[in-house]
């Protein structure tokens, strides 16, 4: 029996492992709504994180926006319908990709932050890269739903940080990781948050609701289930 038609999905990678997840999710949880191990059509590009850094470290948005744009098109010449990044900190880069895409894009953390307002969240608190917390791009979209949001103080800024680059993003997951991200967790409850943002893609590998002093907001997981929902539907809209 042929896969029930759906939407190409394109994933504009970055990193590996929370791009991975993100993969993995879309097609575990196909069966869910297309029968027993079907999942939409998927194609993933990504240049190296390395030529990522070099942008980031520097903070020249516009080439990360330029790497973007270059899988974009890729992706679209291989017949991909839309665009997905299971990336929280190359969004930055978002205003800069959107106007030149070839594609539409489905913005991670328009997605978290419709999924909190759905869950009753009104105060999230901020968890991912140093160049994530101290941007707007999920303070813009909370605000706009009227979610308030705490960051984290600077020197849990670059533990997060730390732990992100020298062990999440290599697969490498330890208990001192998890005991920092449950004291950070701990501060933003007491702060009156009554849920946390898992906003590095790489994240959900260490923290879930199974371990966290607060609910969670699984930004990868969420964007995976995001794509998979608009591919299926949209596809079915098409043929009625």
């Amino acid at each position: 029996m042929r896969t029930e038609p759906s939407q190409h999905i394109g994933i504009v990678a970055c990193s590996a492992e929370g791009a991975a997840l993100c993969y993995r999710t879309i097609c575990g949880e196909g069966a869910r709504v297309l029968g027993a191990h079907a999942h939409p059509e998927i194609t993933m590009h990504t240049h190296s994180l390395a030529d990522y850094m070099a942008y980031i470290d520097r903070g020249e948005w516009a080439g990360v926006a330029e790497l973007m744009l270059s899988s974009a098109r890729k992706l679209a010449t291989a017949g991909a319908d839309f665009l997905i990044c299971p990336d929280n900190t190359i969004h930055q880069a978002l205003p800069f990709v959107e106007p030149q895409s070839p594609l539409p894009w489905i913005n991670i953390a328009g997605v978290v932050a419709d999924h909190a307002v759905q869950r009753g969240f009104c105060r999230l608190g901020l968890t991912g890269t140093r160049w994530l917390v101290e941007s707007e791009i999920y303070p813009q979209q909370l605000t706009a739903r009227g979610v308030e949001h705490v960051r984290p103080d600077p020197v849990d800024r670059e533990t997060i940080n730390r732990i992100i680059f020298t062990e999440l993003v290599n697969g490498i997951v330890s208990l001192e990781a998890v005991a920092c991200f449950q004291h950070v967790i701990e501060r933003m409850k007491r702060d009156g948050c009554d849920a946390v943002v898992l906003g590095c893609t790489e994240i959900p590998l260490l923290m879930s609701d199974s371990n966290s002093p607060l609910p969670t907001l699984d930004s990868t997981r969420l964007l995976a289930r995001a794509a998979l929902d608009r591919a299926v539907n949209d596809s079915r809209r098409e043929t009625t």
